[in-house]
């Protein structure tokens, strides 16, 4: 099958809108990314079929940065190795909810773990009255739609033209950013509807493009907001950048793993 690209990094993001992490790999299973948005704060103020506190409610959110105590625990599957000797059909066991303790690191160089509550009166102290927060923990990711998401360097590239200044690919937030090569800005959206393998093992279904939100206008190491990044997405895209997949293989994903079309 033809190869289309290369995965450029790997990242996950531990805690809901708050900085993601690059890993020299990530374990991709039909939940999600293994450790991907574990935790979120559930706000009172936010609409029942999404009650998440997010950077859309308070940009500094961005500013707090997950650190698991036990890297390599939450990195993949304990017994991974052993199932895939068994069969490559195997799930491997799930995760013990210990092995993803989680501490905070806040903007001022505090660490503290994700249920402290003086962690949970920072966060309230950049919200508006009104807001009652309350920590979840979840067993698979608490992602907005599906499993894993997708983005191109050359997409990035391309918005970065549109608005007129270069454009830090984290503000889009991915799992899997992808280097496609010559192909120009936007081509992941030819692969909705098609499966491809990443590396060895991870088979994925591209099932549609990801609509955008406020997110993307957040400086990912300032949270300052820019709206011309959602101006040019929404006027020039239909609102999208970018795709969203369910996994169909599970395994892991490096970086440098090759892309493929399986169809």
């Amino acid at each position: 099958m033809p190869v289309i690209g290369r995965v450029e990094s790997v990242w996950r993001y531990p805690v809901k809108s708050m900085a993601g992490e690059e890993l020299p790999e990530i374990y991709a299973s039909f939940a999600g990314v293994w450790g991907d948005r574990l935790f979120a704060f559930k706000s009172s103020a936010t609409p029942a079929g999404f009650p998440y506190l997010t950077g859309r409610e308070a940009h500094q959110l961005l500013m707090y940065r997950p650190r698991f105590r036990d890297p390599q625990k939450t990195a993949k599957p304990a017994n991974l190795a052993e199932a895939e000797e068994i069969s490559p059909l195997l799930n491997p066991v799930a995760a013990d909810p210990g092995d993803f303790a989680l501490d905070i690191e806040t903007p001022s160089g505090e660490l503290l773990p994700i249920d402290d509550q003086s962690l949970l009166q920072q966060l309230k102290r950049l919200l508006d009255d009104g807001h009652l927060l309350t920590l979840l923990r979840s067993e698979r990711a608490m992602t907005d739609c599906r499993p894993i998401s997708l983005f191109s360097l050359q997409t990035a590239r391309q918005l970065s033209e549109e608005v007129g200044f270069a454009l830090d690919k984290r503000r889009f937030r991915a799992n899997v950013y992808l280097d496609l090569g010559a192909a120009p800005g936007f081509s992941e959206n030819s692969l909705v509807g098609r499966k491809l393998r990443i590396g060895s093992k991870v088979v994925v279904a591209a099932l549609e493009r990801d609509p955008r939100c406020q997110m993307i206008t957040l400086d990912p190491d300032t949270a300052t907001p820019m709206p011309e990044v959602l101006r040019a997405v929404a006027r020039g895209h239909e609102g999208t950048a970018g795709i969203y997949g369910a996994v169909l293989a599970e395994g892991i994903v490096c970086s440098g793993d090759p892309i493929e079309t399986l169809d």
